[in-house]
């Protein structure tokens, strides 16, 4: 029986002058439940990652999820090659993908290694899932037809984005896809207001007090720095990605489908 997920209770007493936002033991232990409360369609998010996955993944090839936090989306990932016969409607042999999870924080690689070897079903095992620690702008992509980096990017130093977009693209087969979620931010102040607005009612309805909301936000600035939606399909677009596209949002959350 799966065990119900700690609760996220990191900023629910007065801290003061909130400290930066670190991805440590103290958010690993929580993390299940702060994603879950967090981010508008994040389960959905994750799951259709795989169903994406299905569709862009070549034989032979290997699949990257890069900021892989606790290995949630490398095993949708897997998920979905492990069923990719229903959309081809050609059964591919799943032992020749390789999926690779990459994370610079230890505390999340040491727990995300016992998630995915709990996730034993017979037909899972056939293909691996290799975590690594390690600074993903600067891991080896190699033989990609598809590379998730599902809410990274927006923990990416802004100068170094442009580098990191254009790397990816350069090194995934053509035909291959990236899947990227992030919070968004809008050039229009009010729609922007809006948004934030509705996010922090989604939090609320999630059992967030205002000071949780507050202090998460004041530790999060400048640690967590979003871009627009335009800004997230220029720069795939100059790092030459054929086509992308918006397939879902809710709030100021939103992932995006980019082709080489």
């Amino acid at each position: 029986m799966s065990q119900e997920p700690t609760r996220d209770s990191l900023f629910a007493s007065p801290l003061g002058d909130a400290t930066r936002f670190k991805f440590n033991q103290a958010v690993v232990d929580v993390f299940p439940d702060m994603l879950r409360r967090s981010i508008p369609g994040y389960e959905s998010i994750i799951t259709q990652s795989g169903l994406l996955a299905r569709r862009y993944a070549q034989p032979g090839t290997r699949l990257y999820d890069l900021g892989s936090s606790l290995g949630a989306t490398a095993l949708a990932l897997r998920s979905g090659l492990c069923n990719k016969e229903s959309v081809t409607g050609l059964a591919d042999d799943t032992s020749s993908y390789e999926i690779h999870a990459i994370d610079n924080s230890a505390a999340m690689i040491t727990e995300s290694r016992k998630v995915i070897t709990f996730d034993t079903s017979d037909i899972n095992r056939h293909i691996p899932v290799h975590v690594h620690e390690a600074d993903l702008t600067e891991f080896p992509l190699d033989n990609a037809s598809v590379v998730a980096m599902n809410f990274t990017l927006q923990f990416i130093a802004p100068e170094a984005r442009d580098t990191l977009m254009a790397r990816i693209a350069n090194n995934l087969l053509p035909g291959g896809a990236l899947i990227l979620s992030e919070k968004v931010c809008f050039d229009d102040t009010a729609v922007n207001d809006l948004h934030i607005d509705m996010y922090h009612a989604f939090k609320s309805a999630n059992g967030y007090s205002e000071l949780e909301i507050s202090q998460k936000r004041s530790a999060l600035e400048n640690v967590l720095v979003p871009d627009t939606l335009d800004t997230h399909q220029q720069r795939m677009k100059e790092a030459g990605f054929s086509h992308s596209t918006v397939w879902f949002q809710c709030f100021n959350f939103a992932s995006i489908i980019a082709i080489k």
